[in-house]
């Protein structure tokens, strides 16, 4: 779809961000800035001095941050909805926090779905692809194992990027999808469903990983998977355990299972 509209790029409505998720929601606060380095850098540090679970960072604009594998992440101001989240952990929890980014980019696809947004799909663990085209990145970094176990969930989302601001060609925005919402709006709806989600995981029930397989077009794909050490595999993805990991059966048909790893599909599904 070549949609083009011109960008709404108005601020953040933080009065309604409070009332919506902190006064009638489930979240603690919510700490609003016009720019930072990096919302999850800034919540990091807010957590080793004492912040309280389910805080939010948001941000109209960050000019350090940074995707998977340290990949800078940057965007015009007020394109992008930008937040990170502090999820705390218990010790008897921390074995299972390998599978915290596949809840988080099934709570993209929830929202997705929401805003009837066409196309979507789950690349492992969490790249979500609109026909193919990246619309977030998700990152998520842990901390005070020698203290209180923390994780911090941090989400930016192209929302009204046109096509000559895309950082690279492979990557789409909510607008170019033909879906016209505000940031305040977005922020409140992905924040509603990242919420459900992590309670899911932290209930237990590893049902919620079905949820996340339906949506995940990894499985069933040829695929080439770039190793730690530059490694090569390839073969097909046959599946995602409980464990989070993907399962890949190569040529000779044995089956790997990773839980780590730069998977490209070999074809489009």
């Amino acid at each position: 779809m070549n949609f083009s509209p011109t960008p709404s790029r108005a601020p953040l409505d933080n009065e309604r961000l409070q009332k919506e998720l902190v006064d009638n929601g489930p979240f603690s606060q919510v700490v609003y800035k016009e720019v930072t380095g990096s919302t999850n850098a800034d919540l990091l540090d807010l957590a080793g001095r004492g912040a309280p679970d389910w805080t939010i960072a948001t941000v109209e604009r960050q000019d350090r941050g940074r995707g998977r594998l340290g990949r800078p992440w940057r965007a015009p101001q007020g394109a992008q909805s930008i937040f990170s989240v502090l999820f705390r952990v218990s010790e008897a929890e921390l074995d299972k926090i390998g599978t915290i980014p596949l809840a988080c980019g099934l709570a993209m696809m929830d929202t997705l779905r929401e805003l009837e947004v066409s196309g979507a799909g789950l690349k492992w663990p969490n790249d979500v692809l609109i026909n193919g085209k990246k619309l977030c990145g998700i990152l998520v970094e842990a901390t005070g194992f020698d203290s209180q176990p923390a994780v911090v969930i941090g989400m930016g989302t192209n929302i009204s990027l046109t096509v000559d601001e895309l950082p690279v060609p492979h990557a789409t925005s909510i607008a170019l999808e033909g879906v016209e919402i505000d940031r305040t709006s977005f922020l409140i709806t992905v924040l509603t469903h990242l919420r459900t989600r992590l309670e899911q995981w932290q209930g237990g029930d590893i049902a919620w990983l079905d949820d996340y397989r339906a949506v995940c077009t990894s499985i069933g794909q040829d695929v080439r998977v770039i190793l730690p050490g530059d490694n090569e595999l390839l073969g097909k993805a046959i599946g995602v355990d409980s464990g989070g990991h993907i399962r890949v059966q190569d040529a000779t048909g044995h089956v790997h299972t990773l839980n780590a790893g730069e998977i490209t599909h070999l074809r489009l599904q």
